[in-house]
């Protein structure tokens, strides 16, 4: 099938497909006579599989190695759960930081007044 056809089935745009073909994510066989690439529903499965990592947040590095592991049929579990629980300590994290974040930007917004005066607690916090 053509890259329009692979991108709808997948739910991943055209752009993405390309991109993930060019970092040898995917590796669709190429048309001889004309060039194109053509995807099969095992790369649909591979593209739908990588689009669900990718939600999760893994890096294109991360899924080229769950990729690997979901191929490799003698993997063990042990290695894709450690994998998902090092992505889960990365979200952890984030979750700490974000968390910091709207602490001290609710804090500046509490002490704005939100009226008619130039003075704003949030742009001097920006600023300074």
């Amino acid at each position: 099938m053509k890259i329009g056809q692979a991108a709808t089935l997948s739910g991943l745009s055209i752009k993405t497909i390309r991109y993930y073909d060019q970092t040898k994510l995917i590796s669709p066989q190429v048309n001889p006579r004309t060039g194109y690439r053509d995807y099969s529903d095992s790369d649909v499965a591979k593209l739908q599989f990588i689009g669900r990592a990718r939600r999760f947040n893994f890096s294109i590095e991360e899924c080229r190695e769950l990729l690997g592991l979901y191929e490799d049929k003698s993997r063990s579990s042990r290695e894709v759960k450690a994998l998902a629980e090092r992505k889960i300590s990365e979200i952890d994290i984030k979750l700490a930081e974000l968390e910091k974040l709207k602490a001290q930007l609710s804090d500046v917004v509490t002490r704005c007044s939100g009226d008619d005066r130039p003075d704003c607690p949030i742009l001097e916090a920006l600023s300074g």
